[in-house]
């Protein structure tokens, strides 16, 4: 049996050290892989990815898997907050997936477009073109992702959200720009086990897909509300 930890949105600063040091440790006490859905830094900045680093190498032995989040590319420094974090040992992951004690990752960031029948079209001005493009772009990535997986079990990473469920609980007005049912379309073509999320903190934590696959959203604010003994979501495969 493989464990996996997943939580998002941590949101390390220059002077969050303790916070993570208390999660890592709890982890390292429950799972067999820790997966990071994302906004993993506050402003996307070198020394807070440092910080986490220096903390995750510190305290976490097992292998780390992550997308980076919206928070992460705040301040246009993303290259270097992921070559920080790779030297830190976590995989991650974008067009290439990853298997790890038998189990295949396969994510990106994802973007936004909204859901369903409201979901922006690609039509109209170039700039809502480009717009939808970004989020048609990514869904083509994990889908390369997810077709190069051989593994019975499957799990999407992301950081926004592929459903409409597990994002109720913030404004109707804001849905649009927390996720993308897009993302949703790979996740059903390739029998995905599960899909893991952040970015919505008062969200909801479980959704899914209109193939029926459960979709956490594991923002760590939902799993401190949720879960406030272990602050991140455990799947048991």
């Amino acid at each position: 049996m493989t464990t996996i930890a997943a939580v998002g949105d941590i949101h390390v600063t220059e002077s969050g050290a303790p916070a993570c040091r208390e999660l890592f440790e709890d982890v390292c006490a429950h799972a067999d892989i820790l997966v990071l859905c994302g906004d993993i830094t506050n402003r996307g900045l070198p020394r807070e990815a440092e910080v986490f680093a220096e903390e995750l190498f510190a305290r976490c032995r097992m292998p780390v898997i992550g997308v980076l989040g919206n928070h992460d590319c705040e301040s246009g420094k993303e290259r270097e907050v992921s070559d920080i974090l790779c030297q830190a040992g976590v995989t991650m992951l974008d067009e290439e997936p990853c298997e790890v004690q038998g189990v295949g990752f396969a994510g990106v960031k994802g973007f936004c477009g909204g859901f369903d029948r409201h979901a922006l079209s690609l039509f109209g001005e170039d700039l809502i073109k480009r717009f939808v493009h970004e989020t048609v772009e990514d869904a083509l990535r994990l889908e390369r992702g997810l077709a190069k997986l051989r593994t019975p079990h499957k799990i999407a990473v992301l950081h926004y959200a592929p459903v409409r469920a597990t994002v109720e609980g913030e404004p109707p007005e804001i849905f649009p720009f927390l996720g993308s049912s897009r993302l949703a379309e790979p996740i059903d073509r390739y029998g995905v086990t599960a899909a893991f999320h952040g970015h919505a903190h008062n969200g909801t934590l479980e959704g899914r897909t209109l193939g029926g696959v459960p979709v956490y959203n594991v923002a760590h604010a939902i799993m401190r509300r949720v879960k406030p003994e272990h602050p991140y979501y455990l799947l048991e495969l």
